[in-house]
């Protein structure tokens, strides 16, 4: 249906155009789906570490991400560390913007949230 819609309306503007999925040549993106049971385990991390009203479910997007392999082959939950200051920062960008600039203070506390959810896995399944 898009192939037919790009062609038809570059037609209609004396031109051409074409579409190319590239589904041959590659390879494409899983969906980014959290292991509830993983999920759980970094919601709840996060919230003794940061503070329950600190954390927050962000919304679903249909982007794709290099997750989407990972969460395939093992349990995983795919979370995001807040990097903006609004009282610094005079405008805050999406990381894929050329214009993204990120508070580093917040560095230490995503490293220590993703070694606490590291390390307290590993203590509640190290006798399995």
């Amino acid at each position: 249906l898009v192939p037919k819609i790009v062609e038809g309306q570059a037609a209609v503007h004396r031109c051409s155009a074409s579409v190319d999925f590239m589904e041959e040549t590659m390879r494409p993106y899983p969906a980014v789906v959290n292991a509830k049971g993983m999920y759980a385990h970094a919601k709840e991390v996060a919230e003794r570490l940061l503070g329950e009203g600190n954390v927050r479910v962000a919304p679903q997007l249909m982007g794709a991400e290099d997750f989407g392999f990972y969460a395939q082959r093992m349990a995983g939950a795919f979370f995001t560390i807040g990097v903006g200051n609004e009282s610094t920062m005079e405008q805050l960008r999406t990381t894929h913007s050329p214009y993204f600039v990120i508070d580093e203070d917040a560095l230490p506390v995503g490293a220590a949230f993703h070694a606490a959810v590291a390390i307290e896995y590993m203590e509640k399944h190290a006798s399995a």
